[in-house]
């Protein structure tokens, strides 16, 4: 069963000027979504492999019926670690426009309040190896820089639409194909 976070209760500060954030980390560096974005949260799961999609696709799963795309954050942001050691990550549900799609991020912080004029728009040079096309502001946390990602730009145009038009259905029908497979063999 899913590990998942509570974000149903969540305060909702939008009038005093404060942002919420679902803090994440890849590798070392910490990011942030807004919490409006978040569906949930939950615990990796076993991701069906999806033929022909891109590098950074892992596949989809199936939430609750719904069949869902995957992708690593990591690899689509090139944030390559050679000395990743986590052997479970966590899937970020978002909705994207009026597409669900799900994140696997190394780890999963907190929900961050932060006043919106701590958060600078994004510098013109890259920050952790990231362009700065993919980041909607950074602030300071404690000693840390947060960078909140904008999930739109993560996925270019061409890429929402070739997600958008995979066949989910087909691929949740060649699931069900394989499970029969394997009570009759």
């Amino acid at each position: 069963m899913a590990t998942t976070f509570d974000l149903e209760n969540f305060e909702d500060d939008e009038d005093e000027g404060i942002m919420q954030f679902v803090g994440f980390g890849i590798g070392s560096e910490s990011f942030g979504v807004d919490i409006l974005s978040v569906q949930e949260i939950i615990r990796s799961t076993e991701v069906t492999p999806v033929p022909n999609s891109p590098t950074f696709v892992e596949g989809v799963i199936n939430l609750r019926g719904d069949i869902i795309p995957v992708i690593d954050l990591r690899k689509r942001l090139s944030l390559y670690d050679s000395e990743n050691t986590v052997t479970r990550n966590w899937i970020l549900i978002l909705s994207i426009g009026n597409r669900v799609v799900g994140f696997i991020v190394d780890k999963v912080t907190e929900v961050l309040k932060v006043p919106e004029e701590s958060i600078d728009p994004p510098p013109g040079i890259v920050i952790a190896g990231l362009e700065n096309q993919y980041i909607q502001g950074v602030c300071e946390i404690g000693k840390k820089l947060l960078i909140i990602l904008d999930f739109e730009s993560v996925l270019f145009n061409e890429e929402y639409y070739a997600l958008k038009d995979m066949d989910y259905e087909e691929i949740q029908l060649g699931e069900e194909a394989i499970v029969e497979e394997a009570y009759v063999g």
